[in-house]
């Protein structure tokens, strides 16, 4: 077993830790080393913004949009201040 020391915890952050290993009848170390297991023993899984999107929005089912036609040729952006091409 290794030995590690955290310093400088937010006064706070050690009374809810110390709430919540009285809370599950252990102590504050104890308490410490089961949330390290909980928290990296999870399997996070990375997804990509357009999944977190469509994921979010997903629940709101299926939207017929109607788009226009692409009629016009698209021109260059303008970068010069009060210019409209």
């Amino acid at each position: 077993m290794s030995t590690l020391t955290i310093r400088n915890i937010e006064p706070v952050i050690k009374d809810k830790l110390r709430m919540a290993a009285a809370a599950h009848g252990r102590s504050m170390e104890e308490e410490v080393r089961s949330i390290l297991r909980t928290v990296l023993n999870q399997t996070t899984v990375t997804k990509g913004v357009g999944s977190r999107v469509h994921a979010r929005f997903a629940a709101l089912g299926d939207m017929d949009l109607i788009l226009p036609d692409r009629a016009d040729t698209p021109r260059a952006a303008s970068l010069t201040e009060g210019e409209t091409p």
